[in-house]
């Protein structure tokens, strides 16, 4: 039989961003090609507090010394309670050292390229942002330092079954092709914060910005976004995912302007949004009926 469930509500586990799995990845590499040292776990400085207060520990999935100049390390992402699609994905990353100094970043299997203009990567570079490659790199020179290294590293970053997993992302309309993005601004996952939405809504403008379009669509849903592309005979780039965070369009439209916006849903969530709502969900906003009715 199944447990009895509390009747107290439980808090909510927080995760960690495939960006601190891939610091990891690249902190027992090292250690294992500068210090012969073979890790089980490895503890990551995050990048929030800046004063690099909180750290975390991580368990390695698999560590391999591959030659004297290459490593292999992977751990499995756990996203804590929130409905990430890449929880349970395993991050690998395989580090070469280097004659040159610096800290190069490749897309290994699983993990996109940059297509499009729009992004805070350049076209044609690895699909890994930048606050994950600052925090490979900042871990890296550590490393460095420890060991007594003066050379560089090549850091290239997969996911294992990254392309499968990208299809449930909006990687491929935001131009990231091939698969994942790594990711991450604070290196924790807060379950149900819709802050990885959001921040697709603001790519998605971005792109179709610096793609010259002057004419974006932004949908509620599935059903809306297909009538919206029909009607106006859209192009991907011109369509937002919108959800219910209306407010995350237009707010956004300040530092990223077009000439035209469409806004695309059903009768209810449409009407809250003329009543001055900026988040449509039905928990933070309700249809006004008795204005309806004037």
């Amino acid at each position: 039989m199944w447990p009895e469930s509390s009747e107290q509500q439980q808090p909510l586990r927080t995760g960690l961003t495939t960006g601190t799995c891939a610091t990891a990845c690249c902190l027992a590499a090292g250690h294992l090609l500068l210090g012969q040292q073979h890790k089980i776990s490895v503890t990551v400085t995050l990048p929030k507090p800046a004063d690099g207060s909180k750290q975390v520990d991580l368990q390695l999935n698999e560590l391999t010394l591959k030659n004297a100049c290459l490593a292999h390390a992977s751990t499995i992402k756990d996203a804590g309670d929130d409905p990430d699609a890449t929880h349970g994905a395993t991050i690998w990353v395989e580090l070469r050292l280097t004659a040159k100094q610096g800290t190069a970043f490749a897309a290994g299997e699983g993990v996109g390229t940059v297509t499009r203009s729009g992004l805070l990567l350049d076209v044609g570079q690895a699909a890994i942002n930048p606050v994950p490659r600052s925090m490979m790199t900042l871990h890296l020179e550590r490393l460095a330092d420890f060991y007594h290294y003066d050379g560089g590293f090549e850091v290239t970053v997969g996911v294992k079954d990254g392309v499968e997993i990208a299809k449930k992302t909006m990687n491929g309309r935001l131009g990231i092709l091939g698969g994942l993005s790594i990711l991450g601004t604070s290196g924790i996952v807060r379950p149900y914060s819709c802050s990885a939405w959001i921040a697709s809504i603001h790519q998605g403008l971005d792109v179709a910005v610096a793609n010259n379009f002057d004419h974006v669509a932004a949908a509620t849903g599935n059903t809306s976004e297909a009538f919206i592309s029909q009607h106006y005979g859209l192009d991907d780039m011109q369509l937002i995912e919108m959800g219910d965070f209306a407010g995350a369009v237009i707010k956004h439209l300040k530092k990223s302007p077009v000439k035209r916006l469409t806004i695309c849903g059903g009768f209810g969530k449409i009407s809250k949004l003329a009543d001055g709502h900026m988040d449509l969900h039905s928990s933070k906003s309700s249809i006004n009926l008795s204005k309806l009715a004037t």
